[in-house]
């Protein structure tokens, strides 16, 4: 009985002293959502406005470029969380229907997403501590580092600083795409616009309300929704679905992490070439050129590619209590004798599972 007693109290302390603060992933990502400027080209101004893959209200990724018309979708950013056991890396992307250009003899391809992945240290406060940020500009990432962050240059230099505005009580960090090809950087180190009056651009805010519009290429409040890659039947399911389907049946994605496009309508007209299947996912999206980090590492390995970026990052965790990406695929039936077709050869299935953990020390 005394045993019993002394059990009961040693859970209740354990119970009373769970952490209330913990968020749900939607809750995560709402607070640290970033203020997006997109800078925008006035030959054609809906090419450069953010949307949802499926704007269209269908899943198929060859009609996306057709199907553009004026513009006027909600605003849309997709996010995922991945969870280790010392912090909550959080994905945003950011979708446009048209990789595009008004130069000849340059490239456009249909479909466009490119985002940026934070590191959120859990140190007892609600919400986190910001302490990196890596975004994908094209085939290259680019580093940056909130003021005050412990992080160092790791195997990369790191690119600059992360800004922040104010919005609604929330410092929110600041984010930056060009017009027509839609690299990404933290504001403001890339593009022609940093919110002047002077220039083409479109500023976004996060809301838990209704999404918006823009009204033009130049308007300096348009409220985007967030949208879970994780969402059922979205962006992450229609990924399993596809990969479990004969590849002629595919609608989204041409092969693991590479969305199907196509060269109808207009791509490529004039003098310019129309490339097809060249749009990544973050499961998909890749540097060729920064040493020991994988394709699909944003998604699939989050800690590991923090590591390798950064130095000073102690203490930091490589095991995942909460990885809906590796859960999904485990849970499709996926291992490392039989991945998804095109899966990146550097990473192995039955090790990243490895690193799924129930508990944390």
């Amino acid at each position: 009985m005394r045993k019993t007693a002394i059990a009961g109290i040693v859970a209740g302390i354990l119970v009373s002293c769970a952490p209330a603060w913990a968020l749900t992933p939607a809750e995560l990502a709402f607070h640290h959502a970033p203020v997006h400027y997109q800078d925008s080209d006035s030959s054609d101004y809906p090419s450069d406005y953010i949307t949802a893959f499926d704007y269209d209200h269908d899943p198929i990724t060859t009609n996306n470029w057709d199907n553009r018309g004026n513009g006027q979708w909600p605003a849309t950013v997709y996010y995922s969380v991945v969870e280790s056991c010392s912090h909550h890396f959080i994905t945003y992307a950011f979708y446009h229907p048209r990789d595009w250009s008004d130069t000849i003899f340059d490239q456009e391809h249909e479909n466009d997403l490119e985002g940026a992945i934070v590191a959120v240290r859990k140190d007892g406060s609600p919400h986190g501590r910001l302490e990196g940020m890596i975004t994908v500009f094209h085939t290259d990432f680019y580093s940056f580092t909130p003021p005050g962050s412990p992080y160092t240059k790791g195997h990369e230099t790191i690119d600059g600083k992360v800004s922040f505005e104010m919005d609604n009580g929330i410092s929110r960090m600041k984010t930056v795409q060009e017009a027509k090809g839609h690299g990404l950087k933290a504001w403001p180190y890339t593009s022609d616009f940093n919110g002047s009056p002077n220039q083409d651009g479109i500023v976004y805010y996060p809301t838990l309300g209704a999404p918006t519009s823009p009204a033009s290429g130049n308007d300096r409040r348009v409220y985007y929704r967030l949208v879970d890659i994780h969402a059922p039947g979205g962006m992450f399911d229609l990924a399993i679905n596809d990969a479990l389907q004969p590849p002629a049946q595919a609608l989204t994605y041409a092969s693991w992490g590479s969305f199907r496009g196509d060269t109808s309508g207009d791509c490529g007209s004039g003098l310019k070439s129309c490339s097809t299947n060249s749009a990544n996912a973050p499961w998909g999206w890749d540097d060729g050129n920064d040493g020991a980090s994988y394709r699909g590492e944003f998604a699939l390995d989050p800690a590991h590619l923090f590591a390798h970026y950064f130095g000073n990052t102690a203490p930091f965790s490589t095991v995942y209590p909460n990885h809906p990406y590796l859960t999904k695929l485990r849970d499709a039936g996926f291992y490392s004798g039989h991945a998804p077709a095109g899966f990146p050869s550097q990473l192995d299935l039955n090790t990243l599972y490895g690193k799924l953990t129930n508990r944390c020390e």
